[in-house]
């Protein structure tokens, strides 16, 4: 979905924000030039973001490390942290917190972006780092989010002190998955940091952007009516997929936004700490114990061991140092090695199996009771998260494509002549006919490769066509450049991809029956916001009437859907299958009272809106009652809501 405020045409600059769990990018186009000539395509260019690597050294990196860290009082000095625009910086961000917190993880804010989009938690309380002890100064998962974005707009400033970031056109990205809860905490964020002209939009869209503005023209040779584009996107805590489908309008290709998956938390993160726990056993079989603490500082080691294996044929092996805090249980700093085959075989195995396209994430026994943590993933393989995805969305096309489109032709499937598969475990599922990849994961060549070879098995066994790879450019860098790309686009240039909701919302609605003992009143879930419902509208008010209590605390329940496309606003369910309707953040909420008394059932009817920051609004216009200000009265109920 693609979320703007109008646009400011007294910005000069197009500014790409990639809010990465584990980096953040800036990109910008200069647009000053494009009302003196509409066909030129301005320069699109990363901006290394200065930043301290060590105690009072400032480098400049494309990339801007997603950490913090929380430093002792004597452990640095004003001197070690100063930054050219700020001699005492409230946090400690970037590389050198990433460094510093290797050697103690306790001190490390880390993953910010998830705890974000997690519902479990109150994101506006300090509570990062997460299980550190009580001397450690926490910030919530918005703070975080704040200091990152600030940084950067700092960064800028004093670069471009004529031109300040929060003037310009900004595009930030966010998981195609985010719920409106997150994505207003983001766009709560960046309201912080003063952004006026502030757009969403979801990292896959912002791939294919960048996919696009590196074709040129040359993009419109490579696909054609009635593909089905899969952008795969695995990075640093989280993965990403999402359907396109091109289509034809006026003699012109369009693209169009299908799909979108569930928020899956498992990504290059999830790899770094399996891979240090193969470190771990390894030293366990020489009678080496390592303490919980060193096997997260070892993590960011095999971090890096990780690229170096992955993307480097010359080297074999990476030495891994394990820290130590001088205790004579351990004598003195470990030391071993991580190879080339350990890699492969804890990546592959264990991350991108091959697998058939019913086999999808299992679900592994939980316990009773659990750490305060992120939902993670319970199933590690990528490989069954794509099948479960594409098994999920077989009809996602079929709006824009229309069912008798090659891509579902359900009887070449259903043939067992069609490929060598077993008819009895045959499921059907949506055919992508290419692929676009992103995140820093799938620049490994090994897990790219491995990808496409398993969804090109799928295809083949379903006796499709197999999908071609896109060309596609720096994988770590391709949603901040196409998100600057999307501000050349809001100015009429290029191709737009048309999104608007990537699910279908509802508002839990108590049935009205007597009381019986023990069991609450049947709910009854009403779509107020359609599936595609475009940024900047809103529904027609419901002909149904509804109670709203007022003066008294009250629960909110929502639902989301991915599956159910074709309800429109105003629909009841009384009832739905399982996993058809995903709920999503409960609202607590005392709504104003207004001259009525405390526990009024005041008659209204429902409106939803969805702003131009993306956050969806949900209206209750009273019916029947005193106007104010020439308008009726109004109770806003907002997804984001203070957990």
């Amino acid at each position: 979905m693609n979320e703007t405020m109008p646009n400011n045409t007294q910005s000069r600059y197009s500014i790409g924000i990639d809010l990465g769990t584990t980096h953040c990018v800036l990109s910008y186009m200069d647009l000053s030039k494009i009302a003196e000539d509409p066909a030129l395509v301005p320069e699109l260019i990363i901006m290394p973001i200065p930043q301290l690597t060590q105690a009072g050294i400032i480098e400049e990196k494309k990339q801007l490390p997603s950490f913090i860290y929380m430093a002792h009082e004597s452990e640095l000095n004003d001197a070690d942290i100063a930054l050219p625009w700020n001699a005492q910086p409230n946090a400690i961000v970037g590389s050198i917190a990433r460094e510093l917190g290797s050697k103690t993880a306790i001190r490390l804010v880390s993953s910010a972006k998830s705890w974000l989009c997690h519902s479990g938690v109150d994101r506006h309380a300090a509570f990062l780092p997460a299980a550190s002890p009580e001397e450690v100064r926490k910030i919530s998962p918005l703070d975080a989010t704040f200091e990152y974005l600030n940084h950067m707009r700092a960064a800028w400033d004093d670069k471009f002190p004529d031109f300040p970031l929060a003037k310009q056109d900004v595009t930030i990205t966010i998981p195609a998955s985010f719920d409106p809860a997150a994505r207003e905490l983001t766009a709560e964020a960046a309201k912080r940091v003063g952004f006026d002209n502030l757009t969403l939009l979801e990292e896959p869209q912002a791939a294919v952007y960048n996919w696009i503005h590196a074709c040129g023209e040359a993009w419109r040779e490579q696909v054609q009516v009635g593909d089905i584009i899969l952008v795969v996107d695995v990075g640093g805590g989280t993965t990403d997929l999402s359907l396109i489908a091109v289509t034809e309008e006026e003699g012109n290709l369009t693209l169009n936004r299908i799909a979108v998956g569930e928020h899956i938390l498992l990504g290059g993160d999830n790899m770094d700490l399996a891979l240090a726990y193969r470190v771990k056993a390894k030293l366990s079989a020489e009678g080496k114990e390592l303490q919980a603490w060193q096997i997260q500082a070892i993590s960011q080691a095999c971090r890096d061991a990780k690229e170096q294996l992955l993307l480097d044929n010359d080297i074999s092996s990476v030495p891994i140092t394990v820290p130590s805090r001088g205790s004579k249980l351990l004598g003195k700093t470990l030391r071993t090695e991580l190879t080339r085959n350990e890699v492969r075989e804890t990546l592959l195995e264990g991350f991108f199996p091959v697998v058939n396209i019913n086999d999808h994430p299992k679900a592994a026994r939980r316990s009773g009771l659990t750490q305060k943590g992120l939902p993670y993933a319970q199933d590690p393989a990528v490989s069954r998260h794509l099948a479960a995805f594409l098994s999920k969305q077989v009809s996602a096309a079929d709006d824009v494509l229309g069912s008798t489109s090659l891509q579902s032709n359900n009887e070449d499937f259903a043939d067992p002549l069609a490929g060598n598969f077993d008819k009895a475990d045959s499921v059907d599922f949506i055919k992508p006919s290419a692929i676009l990849f992103n995140g820093g994961v799938l620049k490994s060549p090994l897990l790219a490769e491995r990808t496409m070879a398993t969804i090109n098995q799928w295809l083949e066994d379903a006796g499709a066509e197999k999908a071609r790879l896109l060309a596609d450019s720096d994988l770590d860098l391709a949603v901040a450049s196409g998100a600057s790309y999307y501000g050349y686009v809001k100015r009429g240039q290029g191709v737009r991809i048309r999104g608007g909701l990537a699910n279908t919302y509802y508002v839990g609605i108590e049935s009205s029956m007597p009381a019986i003992p023990g069991m609450e009143p049947p709910l009854e879930a009403l779509c107020i916001a359609p599936f595609g419902m475009e940024e900047g509208t809103e529904t027609v008010p419901s002909e149904a009437e509804f109670g709203l209590v007022v003066g008294e605390p009250v629960r909110f329940r929502f639902f989301g859907s991915n599956i159910r496309r074709h309800d429109q606003a105003g629909l009841q369910l009384e009832h739905w299958i399982d996993d058809e309707l995903q709920e999503l953040p409960e609202l607590q909420a005392t709504l104003s009272v207004e001259g009525r008394r405390v526990g009024d059932v005041v008659p209204v009817r429902l409106q939803a809106k969805v702003t131009e920051v993306g956050t969806l609004q949900l209206e209750a216009i009273a019916v029947n009652s005193r106007e104010t200000n020439g308008s009726p009265e109004r109770w806003h109920i907002e997804l984001d809501v203070r957990d």
